[in-house]
């Protein structure tokens, strides 16, 4: 059986913590996004003036729809914010607006592990889109075909397991470049006295709990490729 025992408290437990994680880091946002800059600046001006300090002109700042959507789109140069985080004028939009510069800084610099990520990309969006599947029927197949050894079903569990290795590949590799982007994000943020101590503090822990996010899912994705690879051993 796929979903077995063990697999469902693994899921479980994966949830469970990205719940708690995802519940913290919106917490932590609308905590601080009461905390009111001293400078006035809205989240749209700071993204502006940090791509002016480090001499980047080509890439627009853009207004994008919904929470916590923020990103920076490397194929058309935009730093794309939410809403909220455009507009307002308070610790959580500095953060966030800095980090995404941030990324937009390490694209102008050739940041090596944002061009890796970048590269994997088609790769993962295809597979991540179909790996479990792929595992569950050569998991399946295997069972069918336990009597003559598995032959055809061993093969598919591991191609998928391949496609499934690209996504927590993708997963690891995402973490030096969120991490590496918050911190060019307070460092520019204090360098520049752009924030004061206690809304430096504020900005540096949003961004603490929202990279936990991306660690929970590349150590979630790690685990579920663990636990299906343990099928490989199975006659």
């Amino acid at each position: 059986m796929i979903f077995d025992n063990g697999y469902l408290l693994l899921a479980g437990a994966i949830m469970l913590v990205s719940m708690f994680v995802s519940s913290k880091l919106k917490s932590k946002f609308a905590f601080y996004s009461k905390l009111q800059l001293r400078n006035g600046m809205s989240g749209a001006e700071i993204a502006k003036k940090m791509l002016t300090d480090y001499g980047i002109r080509d890439v627009e700042v853009i207004s994008t729809p919904g929470m916590l959507t923020d990103h920076y789109n490397p194929q058309n140069k935009t730093v794309n914010l939410s809403e909220g985080v455009y507009h307002q004028r308070n610790a959580a939009a500095a953060a966030v607006a800095a980090h995404e510069v941030g990324h937009a800084v390490q694209h102008a610099k050739g940041y090596e592990w944002l061009q890796m990520r970048s590269k994997l990309v088609p790769l993962v969006s295809i597979a991540s889109r179909f790996s479990q599947w792929v595992i569950y029927g050569g998991i399946a197949m295997m069972a069918s075909q336990q009597a003559t050894g598995g032959g055809v079903g061993r093969t598919i569990l591991i191609v998928g397991l391949i496609m499934f290795a690209l996504g927590t590949l993708f997963s690891f590799i995402t973490l030096p470049v969120e991490y590496d982007a918050s911190n060019r994000a307070l460092l520019w943020l204090r360098d520049k006295n752009m924030v004061t101590s206690e809304e430096f503090d504020g900005a540096q822990d949003a961004l603490k709990w929202a990279a936990r996010t991306y660690v929970v899912a590349a150590l979630g994705s790690l685990a579920t490729l663990l636990y299906f690879m343990r099928y490989l051993g199975r006659d």
